[in-house]
């Protein structure tokens, strides 16, 4: 599942033409949508992007695999992402405002998760 979404990445981000640091936030914040559960949420994350009805049911159907797998799995896909995300390779290659732009859509989710 992983390399799923990993791949996911790659597609939209060379599709939409868009910078690596550009598509970072994005990415992060639909990433955070499919680990939340909530169709709204995800959406919500999805919305910028005007995707068609059979993008948005990929992206739930991706949602409900992280359903089906629990939240051991979610924990661990967010731990590999955080490990990938602060890797002294990103640190030095992203600005700090999109490192804090993607920490402050973390600490959005983990709340309204609550």
């Amino acid at each position: 599942m992983k390399g799923t979404l990993l791949l996911l990445a790659l597609l939209v981000t060379g599709e939409l033409g868009f910078q690596r640091t550009e598509a970072c936030v994005p990415f992060f914040g639909v990433y955070l949508g499919i680990l939340s559960g909530n169709r709204i949420g995800l959406h919500t994350e999805l919305a910028p992007f005007d995707p068609t009805v059979e993008e948005k049911k990929a992206f739930e159907k991706i949602q409900d695999c992280y359903e089906e797998e629990g939240l051991k799995a979610k924990t661990e896909d967010m731990k590999l992402m955080t490990t990938i995300l602060f890797s002294s390779e990103c640190r030095l290659y992203y600005t700090k405002e999109v490192l804090k732009s993607i920490l402050v859509k973390f600490s959005k989710k983990l709340t309204h998760r609550s």
